[in-house]
Formats: C-alpha cells, structure tokens, sequence
C-alpha cells in the first residue's frame, strides 16, 4: 500500500522516515546513525550524550531521549505507547524526525493531537537543556522551497475523506474489484470515528438473538427480544423529533444486521450488547474487551487498508469536484509536494460534518461560537460546500447535537457507556436533575440549566478494568473516593451537598434494587452505585454532531436542488443529512457511517459497471 504522509517544510530524509512510520506502524522513529542534516551547525555549549525526559501526554507517560552529537541533534526516540491511536500516536511517529530535520524544536505540531505534541515538546525541551541547549534559540535548518509537482492519478472510485465512512466505502469497494484511492486531509486516518467511545447500533442480528436465548433476567430478555428493526425505525425516528427521512431511517435499520457481519468478516466483531442512550432496547454493539469502539474499528481498518493495497494518500486536501456534462469524472487536490487530478468514474464523499467549524456552527447557532468541540479539527464542511460549488442540496442544517458529557478541558467525550451501566449526574449540590439517559439534547438542555451548567458524571469500580474506564483515568479525567463523603470532597462538594450526595446516591441503589420508582422516569442502565472506590468526571455540554448534511437518497446518491441525483457522486456519514433528524441517538452514528458507507461503494461500483 502506498500512503503518502508528509509536512510541507520537511526534508526528504522526513519524507522517508514518516513514510516508514505509517507503513510499518513504527511507533519510535530514528536515524541508524548520528549524523545532522545538510545545513546544520554546531549549537555552541551543547554537551554530548544522550538525555531522557518524560511528560504526561493525552493517555499516558510520553518519553522523550535525544542524543547529542558533535554539538548536534543526532538521534531523537519517542516512546507513548499509550497515546490514541490515530491521533496521539502519529504525533509519537511524525515528531521526532521532524525535529531531527529542523535541528529545532520550532516545527509544526499535530493537527488534532495538541496535547500529545506539546507533552513531547516540553521533554525534548528538557532533554535539550541538560544538554546546556536553549531550546528558544534554535534557528534550525531552513527548509528548503517545494516546488510542487503536477501529476494525474486514474481510478475507478476516489474516496474523499478517510473517517470511518471513507474507509468503509474504499473496502468495499476494493472487495468488490474496483481501484480506489482514498485522499485525506489531515496526517492520520480516522476522523472523527476515532472520537467514537460507545458502540454501533443494529437489530435483528445473530448477537441479539444468542444474549436473549442466555439472559436470565425476563425484563433484560424483554427488552433485547424487543429490539427489533421495527423498533429500531421508531426509537430513531422519535429520538431525531421525527424530522428524519424515514425512508433513510428504514434502510439503515434493515441493513444494520448485515453491517455486523460484515465488520466481523474483515476481523472487527462488535459481540458485546448494552442498552442504547434514550431507550429501552438493546441495539448497542461494542467491542468485547471493554474499548471504544471508534478506534476499534478504525485499528481494525488500517489492517484492512494495508492488506488489500489501497493507496492512502494524507495531507492530500480535495479543493474541487471536477464535473463533465453534469457528472462527477473526479477531483482536484493539493499535497505538500503536488498538484493533483484525480480522474475517476465515480467519486465518494466521506468528509464528515462540520461540528470543528465554528463560523460555519455560528451561522446557524450564534451561541456556539465559543464552544467547546468533541470533533477532531478536520471537520469542517469541506465536503459540504464543494458538492454545493455543483449543484448539491442539503437539508436539515440547522440540527447541531450537543453531547452532555465532555470533559470541558480538552473536548474528551465521556462514553454513554457510563450511564448504560449505572453512571449517574448530579450537580454542583449534589443532586440529580433528570433522566440521566434520556436523549442527548435533552440531558444538555439540563444540564445546562444547572448552577454554573455543568455537572459529575458519577460511577464506581465495576467496570474499572475495561479500557475506557482506564483510559478516563490515565487521561486525568477522574477524581476518586474510598467513600462517597471521600469524592463528596474530592469533587469540591460542601456542606449540604455532601448529604445530598450521600442520599442521592442511596436513592438511586434503592431504584436499582426495585425498591422505589426513579424520579425522572428512568428505566434503562439500573445498576447500582456500591463498589468503592468511587470516581467522578466534571462534563459539561459540547458540540458533537451536525445532523445536518448534503440530502442523498437510499442509494446514497447526492441529490442536487432541482431534485435529481448528481450522476456520479455518491456520500456517506456525517457528511450527509437527514438520517439522524432534530437529534442523533447514540450508537447510530457508527451504524450510519458503516451502512452508507457500504451502500455508496456498492452504488458506486454499480455505476462505474454501467459505464
């Protein structure tokens, strides 16, 4: 597979040394031989040796060596074997030979991954200075001047964006036999299906019907019997306020059970069932050891991608859909290194949704301008506009999804997974406020309506070793008690709230226990709260999904405004609208980007066969 992953102002020896990395999943990177790169000098007062330091990145210890030699930067290893993979990793990957090129710590970060990339600036700040170097006045090496190629690439399909969408599309429609390239914008894969911490949605499939013949539980073997495709269809629509297609609504929930199987053939099982966020059912699909299930799959992707040779090329940014006659014949693209055209017969838009564009968020919701977002900064619309630059509608633009459980600080989701197994909000005075999985609009609105709008999400230790509760801790998310007075205080609870809290939480074991009717109505996730030690996250509401999109029909074909489908273009995920209505309910984000995803390729191959 030939995946292109460069910056603009490097060398070819961080060409070579980056192309490496991704292709062979080298998490340290460095050079065989101490030697500076052409241009370099002598840092006056630098010490020879090598020196470690370690700082605290988004998921874990990040440890930096540099070694020093002849008064130079000569070798630089990273190590942070627990940074996110797709986001945190690539900077653990791209970091080191770009400050061994630059001989400077003056390079560009990671889009997407600032906390990792700061943690390894500040240790190789560090390292640099027990070396008697002053990192701040390095000058580096100067890059020299690209100057950019013109090169013209033919292919079957071309896949416009490299989320989970994107990579669901090119699989299948590489399984089917076509040639497809696949062009993204930022310097890793993922999008923000990387983001994703619960699991996917689906009914009728062969993991409902083996947990409802194995479940002891009448009520729990009710409600998985329950979640039917029919259901499904009407917790979806009632969830999005009936404002979704309905036809779209349907072949997503028929489509759903085939979905599942599909992600097991290629080596990515979703076996594990829980109950979704604002119902009853059980159409939750989750990996079997506890992960989230966005970088599951996309862990799982890259697999698929390098196995059946399909050219990825990143930092590669579509700027135009190219059209003949009314159909879209490819696209236009810049890298770091060159101009290109992409001729192909049918062309994919995967670009996600717009949910890191805070202009284009304000132009419908002023309030949003300064909002905090879980989305990775390459959700900007890109995709959105240039369909409409030929002629595409869009409908329901105005839907953007707030979740109730971000971790303000850094805009890290904290998975429902939580409350589906008996995480609770309380508030500032240590009460709770509503039906804790209700609909995600409906929780923020409350959430919103607390003092200082903010609230804990509040747990204990039963799931403690699966690795999204691992990772809430290593992340620095978490603040935990041996009693509930103990994370009373940690949590800054005082006078009576510490009561209340205590209560509150007695209250809410009685209702799991059936000792008493919830408050709020709530009726899913009834576990109770009585395994120290305990932990709570401070969440406030964030921006997390734009049900808003290009229209497309059951086909995924891109329907222009006059009504008829743009011959050519087909689209899946959040790029598009209508699907997910007034409000997405969780799980059916990754079912929507797995399922159209599919239906696009499978259109599109059908396409390029007629032809």
């Amino acid at each position: 597979m030939k995946r292109t992953k460069v910056s603009g102002f490097v060398s070819l020896i961080l060409v070579v040394a980056l192309m490496f990395a991704v292709v062979f999943g080298v998490k340290t990177i460095s050079t065989p031989e101490p030697a500076a790169p052409a241009g370099g000098t002598a840092i006056e007062g630098a010490v020879d040796g090598t020196y470690t330091a370690v700082r605290k990145g988004f998921g874990g210890d990040i440890t930096v060596d540099i070694t020093i030699a002849n008064g130079m930067i000569a070798d630089v290893q990273v190590t942070g074997p627990n940074e996110t993979e797709g986001l945190g990793s690539v900077a653990v990957e791209k970091l080191p030979a770009a400050i061994l090129a630059a001989q400077s710590l003056n390079v560009d970060t990671v889009s997407g991954a600032s906390v990792s990339s700061g943690a390894i600036l500040e240790a190789a700040a560090d390292c640099l200075a027990q070396a008697g170097i002053d990192a701040s006045k390095l000058t580096g090496v100067a890059a020299a001047d690209v100057e950019k190629t013109e090169e013209t690439i033919d292919v079957d399909v071309v896949v416009i964006g490299a989320g989970g969408a994107g990579m669901t599309a090119a699989i299948e429609a590489t399984q089917a036999g076509k040639k497809v390239v696949i062009l993204e914008k930022m310097p890793y894969v993922g999008g923000n299906t990387t983001k994703a911490s619960g699991g996917m949605n689906a009914a009728g499939t062969k993991m409902q019907a083996a947990a409802a013949e194995a479940a002891e539980d009448p009520e729990v073997k009710a409600a998985i019997e329950d979640s039917t495709v029919e259901n499904y269809i009407a917790d979806t629509m009632a969830g999005g306020h009936d404002i979704n297609d309905p036809e779209l609504v349907r072949t997503m929930a028929e489509k759903s059970s085939d979905a599942i199987d599909w992600l097991e053939s290629i080596g990515a099982p979703l076996p594990t069932l829980a109950p979704t966020g604002g119902t009853v059912h059980y159409y939750l699909h989750e990996p079997e050891d506890g992960s989230a299930v966005g970088e599951f799959l996309v862990q799982f992707y890259n697999q698929k991608l390098d196995e059946m040779g399909i050219e990825v090329m990143l930092e590669t940014e579509v700027t135009e859909i190219i059209t003949q006659d009314g159909k879209a014949v490819g696209v236009k693209a810049e890298s770091p290194t060159a101009n290109l055209t992409v001729n192909a017969k049918a062309v994919v838009l995967a670009t996600g949704g717009f949910g890191a564009n805070f202009d284009m968020l304000a132009s419908f919701d002023p309030s949003l301008a300064n909002a905090v977002t879980t989305n990775t900064p390459a959700a900007t619309g890109d995709g959105i506009v240039m369909a409409q630059e030929i002629g595409a509608d869009t409908v329901d633009m105005e839907y953007i999804q707030l979740h109730p459980t971000v971790f303000q600080e850094n805009g890290l989701l904290v998975s429902e997974r939580l409350r589906s197994n008996g995480a609770i909000l309380v508030n500032k005075e240590g009460k709770r406020f509503t039906n804790d999985l209700a609909t995600r609009d409906a929780v923020s609105q409350a959430e919103l309506q607390q003092p200082d709008a903010f609230a804990y999400i509040v747990y204990d230790s039963k799931y403690a070793e699966e690795k999204l509760y691992e990772k809430y801790v290593s992340n620095g998310l978490t603040v935990q008690g041996d009693t509930l007075e103990a994370l009373a205080a940690e949590m800054g609870l005082e006078g009576d709230a510490v009561a209340n809290f205590t209560a509150t939480v007695e209250a809410w074991n009685k209702v799991c226990a059936g000792e008493a009717e919830d408050e709020f109505g709530r009726n899913n996730g009834l576990v109770s709260l009585d395994q120290a030690p305990f932990t709570a996250i401070k969440i406030a509401p964030g921006i997390h999904h734009t049900m808003g999109g290009l229209k497309i029909d059951t086909a995924a074909e891109v329907i222009s405004t006059d009504g008829a489908a743009i011959p050519g273009l087909f689209a899946a995920g959040e790029v598009c609208g209508g699907v997910h209505g007034g409000n997405r309910i969780g799980g059916n984000a990754v079912a929507d980007i797995v399922v159209y995803g599919r239906i696009a390729a499978q259109s599109a191959c059908a396409y390029v066969d007629a032809q």
